[in-house]
């Protein structure tokens, strides 16, 4: 009967307490779940590993502020796997606000890890609007849409732009995005010049893209935070996306826990009362 009474008259308070706890573990001491890497990851994992070392490639940030905990993890762990390759990284957004400042601080919060100069290895373009001209104009000349970098030096001051004045000088297009624009860059970019590229988006945005997947317009897709844990533990570089993994995979083996606790507290009950009624 105790038990009974314990299942029964449970506090909300412990279970919120509980949540609290499973949450805060895996911040204090990490931990790392088995996570098995679905194909659209690895096919993205591989594409970027076959990029030419020492190339340039284009790294979106078409993201807002609300999805950095699903995106910037993303945006990282391939800032780790282009410098690691020595390629030379070009971001830009098609995102007025976060899109700019977060592609700042991330990109070099990274090439400081990997001892990579501003405007030798990597530059900024940052936001410019009209976002459709600007995907078509890239393909004439970059320095026509963007005279000068995010923080409004002159791209003909930066050295890696003296050699990368189109599409045709970026080899690869890494598009991290929480919208619609993946499909301007597929239709326009692809599609029309040619460009091989992969994205990694929201987990709510990963189902209308395997569509591109299948056709070979896309070589890889990361979808939401297991996917860029996945892509984590692909480069070896375990970060914000396993930590949050390692906590959801902790709070949904206690919400389980708790639904049977109190379906074994329900069935008890009415078998108790059952046994009292025949009695």
């Amino acid at each position: 009967m105790k038990i009974i009474t314990f299942l029964s008259t449970l506090n909300r308070r412990w279970v919120y307490t509980l949540v609290w706890i499973a949450v805060i573990i895996p911040l204090l001491f990490p931990m790392s779940f088995k996570i098995n890497t679905t194909p659209e990851v690895q096919s993205l994992y591989d594409a970027v590993e076959n990029v030419p070392d020492s190339s340039t490639v284009l790294l979106t940030f078409d993201l807002w502020p609300n999805a950095l905990a699903e995106t910037e993890p993303m945006a990282r762990t391939a800032l780790h796997h282009l410098f690691r390759k020595n390629c030379n990284v070009v971001t830009l957004t098609t995102i007025p606000l976060g899109g700019p400042s977060v592609a700042e601080r991330v990109t070099r919060e990274v090439a400081a890890l990997y001892d990579k100069k501003y405007g030798v290895d990597y530059v900024n373009l940052g936001y410019k609007p009209n976002y459709v001209s600007v995907l078509r104009g890239l393909a004439t000349s970059i320095e026509s849409i963007y005279p000068t970098d995010n923080s409004g030096t002159m791209l003909s001051q930066l050295p890696l732009m003296h050699t990368v004045k189109t599409y045709d000088q970026i080899a690869f297009i890494f598009i991290v995005a929480d919208n619609g624009i993946v499909d301007n860059w597929v239709s326009i970019v692809n599609a029309q010049f040619g460009k091989k590229m992969c994205a990694a988006v929201t987990s709510v945005m990963a189902p209308k893209l395997y569509a591109y997947m299948g056709s070979g317009q896309l070589t890889g897709i990361l979808g939401g935070m297991k996917g860029a844990a996945e892509y984590e533990q692909l480069v070896h570089k375990p970060g914000l996306a396993t930590i949050g993994i390692s906590i959801q995979s902790l709070v949904h083996f206690l919400i389980i826990a708790l639904i049977g606790l109190g379906n074994l507290g329900f069935f008890l009950e009415r078998r108790a009362k059952q046994k009292e009624a025949r009695g």
